[in-house]
């Protein structure tokens, strides 16, 4: 186990002042600092009866009956014969022999003394000592561990990461129970002081990538950490891009996974999502669910995903281009069907396509930020009503919301929110390009697009991995999901040949019905 803590800023001389021997200074320095709040509470009392000392934590912050421990733990007499013949002082009796908490470390600066309070816990400050303990009593409220709201299965682990970092990373060691599991943190954010842990399976994870990782979160400067989202735009490797960089997960499955094929993960804490990277593009249609159900099952849901990525891009700007440039390309009866419908409509079929998008753009996110009760209500009945009331007006062709409609559908198939995103961003520039110019607008576009992904890389691994460069050992699980049996190597995301993962043979179940069919013959 590999943990380190670094403050990943540089610090005031006043935040590296060290304690002093006198009691009423510490607490005085600390004053100076938090003030004399009501929630700051600070309770003096002896130790043994005799050695002065002081409790200073926040109130809500801490677990009450673990404080309440800590204080008995202080004032009751050490067991007779305890420390006989051994010369100890106040403070070495306190460290090693009195507190009554397992997660106890010792401190001798101000900035520590301040930075341990306000994480939760309780700071023992003793007279004729120049250093304290801080003894772990956090105990704010937090939410349990739930189901994971944004990335649901069917068929696979039902708990999802909660906004406490230290449950976050405690799941991920409930999932790989290995001394390879290395954890590093650090604290960033002058402000905030958010602790920031970057996981990795030693041996597995690449050396140079981790370096890297390790430059960029040590680089960030910054007043506030408040979600892992302010952490992935200030590492990501290209900032100007619809498509995400770095993989979010509320699901520790899904992290674990990642882990143990060469990937790292930020857990930030005060937030339920957890990065991934380096990722590639295929990764964003890969669901946790995929590996926990038959290969012949993930596959066929594979392929329904790349096919509703790209009509969630392509099927408005597909039918405006038909409808205004290329109406040869229908069939006699469709297109009469389709004119007859756009007979009354006054716009053409950009503008038209446009305000439909818009539209349910607009219903999608007045059902997200309005109350969970009544937010589908509204997003369902407003889609029927304006949708109908458009068409029996003559505005909009009933052909355009039925595309519209499965536009959208389509885009919500897509595992990846951060993908399916993009794919909507990119939908508006192609139905431009093929409102101007057609087919080959849409063409051109794709163009621009596939460009610029091949351009991509998340901490130097090429987006377009294994496709372009083609690596052929890693396409087991691109489009197709082969049997685990068949995955006798990990995918590698640098030039380097894959790692073995497993060795087990081609298909137990065919080697046992082999010596099945070679016993009956016996027989």
């Amino acid at each position: 186990m590999n943990e380190e803590i670094k403050t990943g800023m540089d610090t005031d001389d006043k935040d590296r002042k060290r304690l002093s021997a006198d009691l009423e200074m510490n607490i005085k320095m600390v004053t100076d600092e938090l003030g004399t709040e009501p929630d700051i509470i600070i309770r003096h009392l002896h130790m043994f009866k005799s050695s002065k000392a002081a409790l200073l934590y926040i109130a809500g912050m801490t677990d009450a009956s673990a404080v309440n421990l800590l204080v008995m733990s202080m004032i009751t007499e050490p067991p007779l014969g305890s420390g006989d013949g051994l010369e100890e002082s106040p403070f070495q009796s306190l460290l090693y022999r009195s507190l009554a908490i397992g997660g106890i470390h010792k401190i001798d600066r101000l900035d520590e003394v301040l930075l341990a309070m306000l994480e939760g816990n309780t700071v023992v400050l003793l007279d004729g000592s120049n250093e304290a303990v801080a003894a772990f009593t956090c105990g704010v409220e937090k939410r349990s561990v739930e189901e994971p709201s944004t990335q649901t299965v069917v068929r696979g682990p039902k708990e999802g990461f909660t906004e406490t970092l230290h449950i976050n990373t405690a799941l991920i060691r409930n999932k790989i129970k290995s001394t390879n599991l290395c954890m590093e943190y650090r604290i960033i954010g002058h402000q905030t002081r958010t602790t920031v842990a970057l996981v990795f399976m030693k041996g597995i994870a690449d050396e140079k990538v981790l370096e890297e990782v390790r430059r960029r979160l040590d680089l960030i400067d910054t007043d506030s950490i408040l979600e892992s989202g302010y952490i992935e735009e200030f590492i990501q490797d290209k900032t100007f891009t619809p498509f995400p960089l770095l993989q979010n997960s509320e699901r520790p499955d899904a992290i674990a996974a990642g882990l143990l094929e060469g990937q790292f993960a930020i857990v930030v804490d005060g937030t339920p999502f957890v990065l991934l990277a380096p990722v590639t593009f295929v990764k964003f249609f890969q669901s946790s669910e995929d590996y926990y159900q038959r290969y012949d099952i993930s596959t066929f849901l594979r392929i329904i995903r790349f096919f509703s990525f790209l009509a969630s891009m392509l099927l408005p700007s597909i039918y405006i281009a038909i409808t205004t440039f290329h109406q040869e390309m229908l069939p006699t009866q469709l297109l009469i069907s389709i004119a007859a419908q756009r007979e009354g409509v006054p716009f053409p079929a950009l503008v038209e396509a446009m305000i439909m998008e818009i539209t349910f753009e607009i219903l999608r996110e007045a059902g997200v930020r309005m109350p969970r009760i009544i937010g589908p209500a509204i997003s369902i009945v407003g889609a029927l009503v304006l949708g109908q009331s458009a068409v029996q007006a003559g505005l909009i062709s009933a052909a355009m919301v039925i595309v519209v409609s499965f536009t959208a559908i389509a885009s919500f198939v897509i595992p990846s929110i951060n993908m399916g995103t993009a794919a909507r961003l990119i939908r508006f520039l192609l139905m431009i390009l093929a409102g101007s110019f057609g087919v080959f607008g849409i063409l051109a576009g794709l163009m621009m697009i596939l460009t610029h992904l091949s351009s991509l890389r998340s901490f130097g691994v090429p987006y377009l991995t294994p496709i372009s460069p083609l690596k052929t050992s890693n396409l087991k699980d691109v489009f197709i999901r082969v049997p685990w049996w068949a995955m006798k190597k990990r995918p590698s995301l640098d030039n380097k040949a894959g790692t073995v993962r497993q060795g087990t043979p081609s298909s137990i179940s065919d080697h046992a019905a082999a010596r099945s069919e070679k016993g009956g013959e016996g027989q």
